[in-house]
C-alpha cells in the first residue's frame, strides 16, 4: 500500500506591498513514484483577466526555472525541463485556487515549487512549496563479526532519505560506543548505510543480545523496523572449577567403573590437569575415567586449570572412597576331623570397609547367622560341606564365600537295618526284595547258594539320603529232586552242553546261572561276583534267572 500524505496549510502568505494575497502548504510529501499535487490559493481585487500565473521551482542551479505560464490568452508548459510530461495544472484561476500536479513523482523532483501572481495594478504575489519525496529501504541485516573488537555489521540498503541505524544491547540503546557509519549513494539516487559497533566486551556480555534499529523517514511521519537478534561469543578464563563423581550413583566398590567429570565457569571450556594425591594423571582431558578401581584408588583427586589474567591455578577437588570386601577366611582351614561325639567351633570372616553379615549353609540349608559356627556333640550327621556367605548388606552384590569340609571318625554302627518287603519262592526260584536306607557310603551284598555251590554280587552306594531297593533273585534248586535230575541230565548228555561222564561228586558252583539286580536311586556301581571272585558284567534288564532243578 502506498499512502500519500500533504502537510496542513500553515496560513497564507501575504506580501505587504502587494494586495495581491497567495497561500501555499510549507511542504507536500510523496513516495516515489507516486502523484504529487502541490495547490496554489490566491485573492484580487482584479479579475483574473488582469493576472498572470507563473509557476517556478527552485534547482541547485542559481536563477529559478520557470515551468508553467499562465494567463488570460497563454496557457502554456515549458519545454526542456525535468518534468515535461509529468506536469499538469487543474483550474483557470476564476476560483482563486490552482493545483500543480506532477505524476510518476522522481527522487530529482524533491525541489521548491513558486506560485507567483502578477497584477498589473496591485502588484505581485507569490507562495512557496516544498516537495519532498521518500523511498522506503530495503529489510536491513545484520552480521556477527568474529575477530577484532567488532560486535558485529548491521547495513540497510535503497532508502531516502539516508536512514539511521540504532544499536540496542538487551532492549537497551546504545549511545557512548563506538559506531562507524558508511553511507553510501547508490546510482540510483537511493542511499545504503553500513554501521559497524566496536565494543569492549565484558564477561557479563556472554548472554547478552545485541540488534540495530533502523528509522526512516515515510510521507507524514517515521518508520522504524529491527534485524535478527545476535549474540557474541566472549571468551574469558575460569574463575570456579567444580569436580564430582559422575558415575556410579551412590556407593563405589572394588572392580567398578569410576568417571570423574571435571568443569569451569570459562570460555571456551579449559584443560585440565587431573591429579591423584598430589601425583599428576593424564593430562588435558574434562573426564578421567577410573577402570576396575581398588582401594588404593580412594583419596583426593583434584582437577586445576590456569588463570591467563592473573596466571594463578583455580583447582576444584573431590574425594573418592572405594569399599572393599577380602576373600573370606575360614579357621579351622579347609577340612576338619572330629570324633564322635567331640564339639568344634569354626569362624568366618571377610575383612570389609563396610559392616557385614555371615551365614553358615549346609546342604543349602541356613545353618546359622553368626560368623562363628559352633559344632556340639558331632555325629555321624554333622560331616559334611559347610559353606560361609559374607555379605556387605550396604552395596548389592557385594559379598565372598568359603567352605569348610568336616568328616566325623566314629565305631560303625547299624542304625539303619534292611528292611524286607517281600519274598516269593517258585518251583524255579526265590524273588526276594529289600529296603535299606543309606545315610553314607556302603557296601551291599548279595548272596545265593545252594548244596552246588554259592554266588555273590556286590554294590557300591554312595550316600544321597535316599532309600536303595534291592531285588535280590536266589535261585535256590530243590534239594529233594535235585539228584534225580542232574542223573537224568547226566544220561541224556545234556550237562555242560556235552555228553560224557560227569562226576557227580565234584563240587561245581553253578555260578554262571545265577543273575542277581540291585536298584537305587542314585548312580549305582555294580559288580556280579563268581564264587571265584571273577567279575561279571551286570545286566539291568535281567529280573533273574535260574538253573534248572535235578
Amino acid at each position: 500500500l502506498v499512502n500519500i500524505k500533504l502537510a496542513l496549510m500553515t496560513g497564507l502568505l501575504f506580501s505587504p506591498w502587494a494586495t495581491v494575497e497567495v497561500g501555499m502548504e510549507d511542504r507536500v510529501e510523496v513516495f516515489r513514484g507516486d502523484t504529487a499535487q502541490i495547490a496554489c490559493m490566491f485573492t484580487s481585487s482584479e479579475g483574473i483577466g488582469a493576472l498572470t500565473i507563473e509557476w517556478f521551482y527552485v534547482s541547485f542551479r542559481p536563477a529559478n526555472q520557470n515551468t508553467y505560464i499562465q494567463t488570460c490568452v497563454i496557457d502554456s508548459v515549458e519545454r526542456g525541463t525535468q518534468f515535461t510530461g509529468r506536469i499538469s495544472v487543474n483550474g483557470t484561476g476564476s476560483t482563486g485556487e490552482l493545483v500543480l500536479t506532477i505524476t510518476d513523482v522522481l527522487l530529482e523532483d524533491e525541489v521548491e515549487f513558486i506560485c507567483q501572481i502578477n497584477s498589473l495594478t496591485e502588484g505581485d504575489g507569490e507562495g512557496h512549496t516544498q516537495l519532498r519525496v521518500f523511498e522506503t529501504p530495503e529489510l536491513p541485516s545484520i552480521e556477527r563479526v568474529h575477530t577484532g573488537i567488532s560486535i558485529g555489521s548491521c547495513e540497510v540498503k535503497n532508502g531516502y532519505p539516508k536512514p539511521n541505524i540504532t544499536w540496542y544491547r538487551d532492549n537497551t540503546p546504545l549511545y557512548n560506543v563506538s559506531v562507524l557509519h558508511l553511507v553510501t549513494m547508490e546510482s540510483s539516487g537511493l542511499y545504503s548505510v553500513r554501521s559497524d559497533l566496536n565494543l569492549k566486551v565484558m564477561k557479563s556480555d556472554k548472554d547478552a543480545s545485541f540488534y540495530c534499529e533502523v528509522s526512516y523517514f515515510v510521507p507524514g511521519g517515521t518508520r522504524m523496523t529491527e534485524t535478527n537478534r545476535i549474540n557474541i561469543t566472549v571468551h574469558y578464563t575460569s574463575t570456579v572449577v567444580s569436580m564430582w563423581v559422575e558415575s556410579p550413583k551412590g556407593e563405589i566398590k572394588e572392580g567398578d567403573m569410576v568417571e570423574l567429570q571435571c568443569q569451569g565457569d570459562g570460555n571456551p571450556k579449559p584443560v585440565f590437569t587431573f591429579r591423584h594425591n598430589d601425583i599428576e594423571l593424564d593430562p588435558d582431558t574434562t573426564t578421567l575415567v577410573l577402570e576396575n578401581v581398588t582401594r588404593s584408588d580412594s583419596g583426593l583427586y583434584e582437577c586445576v586449570t590456569m588463570n591467563f589474567d592473573t596466571y594463578e591455578e583455580i583447582t576444584g577437588n573431590t574425594s573418592l572412597f572405594v569399599n572393599y570386601l577380602d576373600d573370606a577366611v575360614v579357621i579351622p582351614e579347609g577340612t576338619a576331623v572330629l570324633s564322635e561325639g567331640e564339639e568344634m567351633t569354626a569362624t568366618c570372616n571377610a575383612l570389609s570397609s563396610l559392616t557385614t553379615q555371615t551365614t553358615w549353609f549346609k546342604v543349602l540349608l541356613v545353618d546359622e547367622q553368626d560368623h562363628v559356627l559352633t559344632l556340639k556333640d558331632a555325629g555321624f550327621d554333622t560331616a559334611g560341606t559347610y559353606v560361609c556367605v559374607v555379605k556387605a548388606p550396604e552395596i548389592e552384590g557385594m559379598e565372598t564365600t568359603g567352605t569348610l569340609r568336616v568328616f566325623v571318625q566314629g565305631e560303625a554302627e547299624h542304625r539303619h537295618t534292611p528292611h524286607l518287603l517281600s519274598q516269593k519262592t517258585t518251583e524255579d526260584g526265590v524273588h526276594s526284595v529289600v529296603s535299606v536306607k543309606v545315610t553314607s557310603d556302603i557296601n551291599a551284598f548279595c548272596n545265593a547258594s545252594n548244596d552246588y555251590g554259592t554266588d555273590a554280587v556286590a554294590f557300591s552306594i554312595k550316600a544321597s539320603g535316599g532309600v536303595i531297593v534291592a531285588v535280590i533273585i536266589i535261585c535256590i534248586l530243590l534239594l529233594a529232586i535235585l539228584g534225580s535230575v542232574l542223573y537224568f541230565l547226566y544220561k541224556k548228555g545234556k550237562i555242560c552242553g556235552r555228553s560224557g561222564k560227569q562226576d557227580l561228586t565234584k563240587e561245581k558252583s553253578n555260578k554262571d546261572n545265577i543273575v542277581v539286580e540291585m536298584k537305587s536311586d542314585n548312580t549305582e556301581e555294580a559288580v556280579l561276583l563268581g564264587v571265584n571272585g571273577d567279575k561279571k558284567p551286570s545286566n539291568d534288564q535281567v529280573d533273574f534267572c535260574y538253573l534248572p532243578p535235578i
